[in-house]
């Protein structure tokens, strides 16, 4: 049974949101301003991509989307650099919102909403040198999406003839290609992010 099968899937995503928020409260511009994980992205950006759901009513969202003719990737990029200009204190409100804790993306369940938070709160955090709390359960789930559910398509990630191993919890999956991490730093290398020399080792 995968972890996501176990745990509070909603509980999960609220406390990541309030989490990230909680980190992010009170940090000066400098730190907004710190390049993520996300290309092109600041820690702003990915914050007001993160928070779209709270300020865009569906009738919104659905009109911008069909002014960038269906390119959610366009979509995104342009909202992420427009909203990315409010008041750092409004962003943080925004990651605080139970409208935002209660979101879906389409197609994609609680777990995606999970997933969604979990990777782009480490795009965040990691350039900041913020750790995260101790490894848990949540990171796990996330982990289980990307490989036994599938979710690594979305990024195009190829696992086959890799061997995963986490070297800070009892998690590993694959064969062929031993390569370790934490389970964070799987997460983000399963999610097509580039990571800093030495935090993925090739065994």
């Amino acid at each position: 049974m995968s972890t996501h099968e176990t745990i509070d899937l909603q509980a999960a995503v609220a406390a990541e949101f309030t989490w990230l928020a909680d980190i992010l409260d009170g940090f000066a511009d400098v730190a907004w301003d710190t390049p993520s994980l996300c290309a092109g992205w600041r820690v702003r950006e990915v914050v007001a991509h993160l928070t779209m759901a709270v300020r865009y009513a569906p009738p919104e969202f659905y009109a911008e989307l069909e002014a960038c003719k269906g390119d959610f990737t366009l979509l995104s990029n342009l909202v992420a650099a427009r909203d990315a200009a409010l008041p750092t204190a409004t962003l943080v409100a925004d990651l605080r919102d139970d409208a935002l804790h209660a979101w879906i993306p389409p197609g994609g369940g609680l777990i995606g909403a999970l997933t969604h938070v979990v990777i782009h709160g480490l795009d965040i955090t990691v350039p900041l040198g913020v750790a995260r709390p101790a490894p848990d359960e949540t990171v796990l789930a996330v982990l289980d999406h990307l490989t036994l559910g599938g979710g690594h398509v979305n990024f195009g990630f190829e696992l086959d003839h890799l061997c995963l191993q986490a070297s800070d919890m009892n998690w590993t999956f694959g064969s062929g290609t031993p390569m370790s991490g934490t389970t964070a730093d799987l997460a983000l290398l399963i999610s097509g992010r580039n990571l800093a020399p030495g935090r993925i080792v090739n065994r």
